[in-house]
């Protein structure tokens, strides 16, 4: 067997490519590679990826060709590559584009070079379903409502759509970035932005950019914006996060003071740049009755929708955005784990993944901050043990999730970093309001009306408070550069979403330059230790070191 020793790859016949993190190949190694395959796990010395077909139409999506995907894999790779993988590649990267959606004089057309496969479509109900008529051997008339619907229907069959029917231009606006000495794009933002944009005016401007939480994704946006200059409407979490993305229009764009507009329920403005919640866009009065907003997404001139956070994307914004199509999309996340499985909705409706930047790379570049990441198992206490043993499934989690026996550990750990800025972010309010009696730190939950959230957030900005407690709204959009500590002392199952959301509520460099440090507590042998492990799959994916403490080892 022909063996390259100072090879980096070792690629198995099961899709897996294992990476070998000390070498000097490394580095072109993990850029090749993430171009099309998907991160499973990067502990310290080996990382772990796998080729699927979503990965390999992610990449031809960009351009990329699959001669390239076997160049990488042949020539790094320290052991020959199993035939099958290079096959399956060769396969797979050929169905992308097999099928194109265009649009001309007759309509909305799905076109090919093979009548055998558009006669299996024609022959599939799904996709039947968003057909009107059969133009020709080669192409099929689409339904123009049914763009997003027929993308969904062919790539259940197996064949990813090249959608090049083009976009609507929107309403024009002109929108520059403001750099000046203290604000400029970084180079993986302007990367990111060029990578949104390859292909141009005509075919680009629709995808996916994965970027650390405290990264600037904000700031990718609006250079976006400034690449695209049309109308935009901005959908994010909750309103703490469209006050901030306000704000950092205002700071970082060139554009009039009354061009930003917010459409939520305390404000109903529709202005050239509107940002919206997806709570607004999917409100109802009863499950049975139409959504009530929802017509802000067509009933107005837009050439941009940016969806912030695009991994937690309700179903029916799913369903509405299958229908807006011919307007450009980009999403934004942290990372694209769907605890729901669809990923390949998201391929398909907002487009594929344009660029990713591993969380440990911007760590060594020092933009984002150092972490310690630490599990600390704490025991429960004889009658809360035989109450746990006793209960069903559920009750259980919510009784280890609440054991007193964290406040003990909580305390020590807070009088640890007394001269910190430190979070306490929890699932359950009861537990949380204990912990606020206790400490007699302020507490944010989703009841807090919004001026008193502001001003809390405010004052732990500015170091007027060091302890703040936070329920499942401080997940997401709550910009506090110098928290440096964050407790965990209960979270949503198994949710990996949730811990890449709270790490990053402390990765944002701090101003002397320390690390952070992310503390989850764990009540030992319990369903709770049983979910964690789970969650803190996403931070050994990301290459965090997982440190286990029992709590007796908390001074």
């Amino acid at each position: 067997m022909d063996v390259r020793t100072d090879n980096p790859l070792i690629v198995q016949s099961d899709h897996t490519v294992l990476l070998e993190v000390d070498g000097p190949r490394y580095a072109e190694a993990r850029d090749k590679l993430a171009r099309f395959a998907e991160l499973v796990k990067s502990p310290e010395h080996i990382h772990t990826y796998r080729i699927n077909p979503l990965s390999i139409w992610n990449a031809a999506a960009t351009g990329m060709a699959s001669a390239d995907m076997v160049e990488a894999l042949t020539s790094l790779a320290k052991y020959p590559v199993p035939q099958n993988v290079l096959r399956d590649i060769e396969d797979y990267a050929a169905r992308y584009g097999r099928v194109r959606l265009r649009k001309d004089d007759d309509g909305l057309l799905l076109t090919s070079d093979d009548p055998m496969l558009l006669e299996e479509a024609w022959s599939n109900t799904a996709v039947r379903k968003c057909l009107t008529d059969r133009a020709g051997p080669n192409s099929l008339l689409v339904d123009p409502e049914m763009r997003g619907h027929v993308k969904q229907a062919m790539i259940r069959l197996g064949y990813p759509v090249e959608d090049l029917a083009g976009y609507t231009k929107g309403g024009a606006l002109d929108v520059s970035l403001a750099e000046s000495d203290t604000f400029a794009l970084r180079g993986y933002q302007r990367e990111a932005v060029d990578a949104f944009w390859a292909g141009g005016s005509e075919r680009g401007g629709s995808g996916v950019v994965v970027l650390p939480c405290g990264a600037g994704k904000t700031v990718v946006a609006m250079a976006a914006m400034a690449k695209v200059k049309t109308k935009t409407l901005i959908l994010t979490t909750n309103l703490t996060a469209v006050r901030q993305w306000q704000s950092e229009l205002r700071e970082k764009c060139n554009l009039p003071p009354d061009s930003i507009g917010e459409y939520t329920g305390e404000r109903k403005e529709i202005l050239p740049v509107t940002v919206t919640t997806y709570q607004i866009l999917t409100y109802r009065k009863t499950k049975t009755d139409s959504f009530v907003h929802l017509g802000l997404f067509s009933g107005n001139d837009w050439g941009l929708i940016v969806y912030d956070e695009v991994h937690l994307l309700p179903a029916p914004v799913f369903r509405f955005t299958a229908e807006i199509q011919a307007t450009r999309r980009l999403g934004l996340t942290a990372t694209l784990i769907r605890e729901d499985g669809r990923e390949d909705e998201v391929f398909t409706l907002i487009g594929p993944k344009r660029y990713d930047a591993p969380w440990k790379l911007l760590e060594r570049q020092g933009f984002i901050a150092p972490a310690e990441v630490v599990e600390v198992r704490v025991p429960m206490d004889r009658d809360q043990r035989m109450r746990y043993a006793g209960s069903d499934r559920r009750s259980k989690f919510r009784l280890a999730s609440e054991n007193r026996m964290k406040l003990d550990v909580l305390v020590r750990l807070v009088k640890q970093h007394e001269n910190d800025l430190v979070l306490i972010i929890g699932q359950y309010l009861r537990q949380l309001q204990q912990i606020a009696t206790l400490t007699r730190a302020p507490i944010i939950t989703g009841k807090t009306p919004n001026d008193e959230r502001t001003e809390l957030y405010r004052q732990f900005r500015t170091g007027e408070i060091k302890l703040l407690i936070v329920s499942k709204v401080g997940n997401f959009a709550i910009d506090l550069p110098d928290a440096k500590v964050l407790i965990q002392v209960s979270g949503t199952y198994g949710s990996r979403q949730e811990e890449a959301q709270r790490l990053g509520r402390v990765l944002r460099p701090k101003s002397d330059g320390g690390e952070a440090h992310f503390y989850s507590l764990v009540t030992r042998d319990t369903l709770d230790q049983d979910y964690a492990q789970n969650r803190q799959l996403f931070l050994t994916e990301q290459g965090y070191a997982y440190r286990i403490l029992d709590a007796a080892e908390v001074s």
